[in-house]
C-alpha cells in the first residue's frame, strides 16, 4: 500500500503527502521501511525456530516433513522479499539464544539469494504435492510458481545472471505441467453483483468477465485454488473476534466522497490514482474488460440508504481514475469495517505463471515458442471475454502475432501485458527494476503527467516520479538496525 505504492500503474494520491515511501522522499528512519525489515526477521526466527525444534514432537513423519518444507519456503521467501528489497542483508539460520545472538554482518546478495535458492528446493520436496483446498496454504506448485519469480529477479539487474531465465523456464513449466492449476472462466451471474455492473462497452455474445470474478471472489471467503496459487487471507470485521484485517478495497478502492460510514457499504479513502500510461495501455477500444474494471471513473457516495454512483470523469479520460481492483460493494461480511476489509490478497496468480514462462521461453530460445504465444493469449482471451478457443476470438490475436516477430518486440509485448494484467499486485517494482527500466520509467511517466491539463491533485502523481532517484533501487537498511549493530558498517548506496 505505501512501499510499492508509486510506480507507471500509479501514485498516492493525496497532495499533502510530500514525504515518505509514496513519493521517493525518506530516510532510513521511516518506520514503514524499518517496519518491513523487522516483521521478515520476526518471520524469520520464527521460521528458524520451527525447523530447529521439528523433530521434537511425536507425530506423522509425513506431515512433519510437509511443515518442515513450508517452514523451509517461508523462510526463503522472506530472505527473497529482504535481498531484493534491500541487498545484502544478514543471514540467520538458527534460533536467536542470547541478546549477543542478533548482531550479523551483512552477506552478499549472491549468498542470500544461494539461500533462498536451497530453502525453497528442499521445500519442494518436502510440502504437499497436490494444491490445497485453501490458497493460504503452502503446496508444490506454489513453491515452483515463486521459484520462477527469484530466478527471472536474478536473470535481471542488478544481479544480471542471464542463465537463470533457464530456470525460470523450467519452474514455471512445472506448473503448467501439473495440470493443477488454470485460469478462472467462471463468471457468477447473480443479481448482486450485476447490481453494480461497470458501464462497459457492449460485450460480445458468447463471453463473460470472468477476470473480475478473480477479486470479487478475493472478499466473498470463496476459494480460487485454480487461479490463485497462493494468498494472504485477511479476515473480520472487529465485531466477530477476528482481527486479521487488510486494506484491499478501504485504502485503494473506489473514494467515497461522503465521509458518512455504511456498514452495508464499507468506506474507502481511495488512496490510489491511476496514471494516465496504464489506461493508455489498454486496447483504445474499450472492448479489453480488465480496464473498466481497475480504472474506475466514479466516486462513491449515500445517499439515505442508496449507494450513488458519481461520474468523475468521461470513458475515455485516462486520469482521475481510482485503482478499483478490489471494491467493498461485493465484500460478503456484514458490517463492514470502516477503515480495513477481509479482501484477500493474492501473492501469486496463474496468470502470472502463464507470463513468467513466455518471458523466460523468449529469453532463452531468442524467440517466443508456439507455447508461450499460447500462454500470452490465453492471458488475453480471458481479458476480451473469450474463455475457450472455439469461441470467436482468434487463438492469436492480431497484437500477439505481430509483438512474436522477434525477441525484442515480443519482450516489450509481455512487459505491457504484465501490466495490464497484474497491476496493483505489487509486482511492478521489481519487474521494472530487473528489466533496468525503473529510473527512467518514472522520470518518463512523471514529465507525462506533468505535461497534462490536469487539475492540482492530478499533477500530484508526478512528484514520486521527480524524486525517485539511482539509491531508490533499493531500501536503506533501517536506522533501527544500524544504530544497534555495530556490524553493519554502511548503508546502501546513497543512503
Amino acid at each position: 500500500m505505501v512501499l510499492e505504492a508509486c510506480t507507471d500503474e500509479g501514485y498516492y494520491a493525496r497532495s499533502a503527502q510530500t514525504t515518505g515511501p509514496q513519493v521517493y522522499v525518506y530516510d532510513a528512519s521511516d518506520a514503514d521501511v524499518s517496519n518491513l525489515w523487522t516483521a521478515l526477521y520476526v518471520g524469520i526466527e520464527r521460521a528458524n525456530d520451527l525447523i530447529a525444534n521439528i523433530n521434537v514432537p511425536k507425530m506423522d513423519e509425513t506431515i512433519r516433513q510437509q511443515i518442515l518444507g513450508e517452514a523451509l519456503f517461508l523462510r526463503g521467501y522472506y530472505y527473497f522479499l529482504l535481498v531484493s528489497r534491500f541487498g545484502d542483508v544478514p543471514i540467520r539460520l538458527s534460533p536467536t539464544t542470547s541478546p549477543n545472538g542478533v548482531r550479523l554482518a551483512k552477506s552478499p546478495a549472491a549468498d542470500v539469494y544461494a539461500q533462498v535458492l536451497r530453502d525453497m528446493k528442499d521445500a519442494e520436496g518436502k510440502v504437499r504435492q497436490a494444491k490445497w483446498d485453501n490458497s493460504a496454504r503452502i503446496s508444490k506448485t506454489v513453491v515452483q510458481g515463486i521459484l520462477a519469480r527469484v530466478y527471472l529477479q536474478m536473470a535481471g539487474y542488478p544481479l544480471m545472471d542471464v542463465a537463470k531465465y533457464a530456470d525460470a523456464l523450467a519452474y514455471s513449466k512445472k506448473v503448467i505441467d501439473s495440470g493443477e492449476r488454470d485460469l478462472n472462466v467462471s463468471y457468477n451471474t447473480d443479481p448482486f453483483f450485476n447490481s453494480f455492473n461497470e458501464t462497459v462497452p457492449s460485450i460480445p455474445a458468447n463471453s463473460n468477465n470472468a477476470y473480475r470474478q478473480i477479486f470479487i471472489d478475493a472478499g466473498q471467503e470463496t476459494n480460487d485454488t485454480k487461479e490463485i496459487l497462493w494468498e494472504i487471507e485477511f479476515k473480520g470485521n472487529q465485531t466477530d473476534g477476528y482481527s486479521e484485517r487488510g486494506g484491499l478495497g478501504a485504502q485503494n478502492g473506489i473514494t467515497f466522497t461522503n465521509v458518512a460510514y455504511t456498514p452495508t457499504v464499507g468506506y474507502s479513502y481511495g488512496f490510489h490514482k491511476c496514471t494516465g500510461r496504464l489506461f493508455n495501455k489498454y486496447d483504445a477500444s474499450g472492448l479489453d474488460l480488465r480496464r473498466d474494471w481497475i480504472l474506475a471513473n466514479y466516486s462513491l457516495n449515500v445517499v439515505g440508504t442508496a449507494v450513488v454512483r458519481v461520474a468523475n470523469t468521461a470513458k475515455t479520460q485516462p486520469y482521475g481514475r481510482d485503482c478499483a481492483k478490489w471494491k467493498r460493494e461485493y465484500e460478503k461480511i456484514i458490517p463492514k469495517a470502516k477503515n480495513d476489509s477481509e479482501i484477500d490478497f493474492p501473492l501469486l496468480r496463474y496468470a502470472d505463471v502463464l507470463l513468467m514462462y513466455a518471458e523466460a521461453d523468449n529469453q532463452v530460445n531468442g524467440s517466443p515458442s508456439s507455447l508461450a504465444i499460447e500462454c500470452v493469449n490465453k492471458v488475453r482471451r480471458r481479458a476480451y471475454g473469450r474463455t475457450n478457443v472455439s469461441l470467436p476470438y482468434p487463438t492469436s490475436d492480431a497484437a500477439t502475432t505481430a509483438a512474436a516477430t522477434s525477441k525484442a518486440s515480443f519482450q516489450l509485448f509481455i512487459e505491457d501485458e504484465r501490466m495490464r494484467e497484474l497491476c496493483f499486485e505489487d509486482v511492478r517494482k521489481m519487474d521494472l527494476i530487473r528489466w533496468n527500466k525503473f529510473i527512467s520509467t518514472m522520470k518518463s511517466v512523471s514529465s507525462e503527467i506533468r505535461t497534462q491539463t490536469l487539475s492540482p491533485s492530478q499533477q500530484y502523481g508526478a512528484l514520486g516520479g521527480e524524486s525517485v532517484g539511482t539509491k531508490h533501487l533499493l531500501f536503506p537498511i533501517p536506522s533501527v538496525e544500524t544504530t544497534s549493530n555495530p556490524l553493519i558498517t554502511e548503508n546502501n548506496p546513497g543512503w
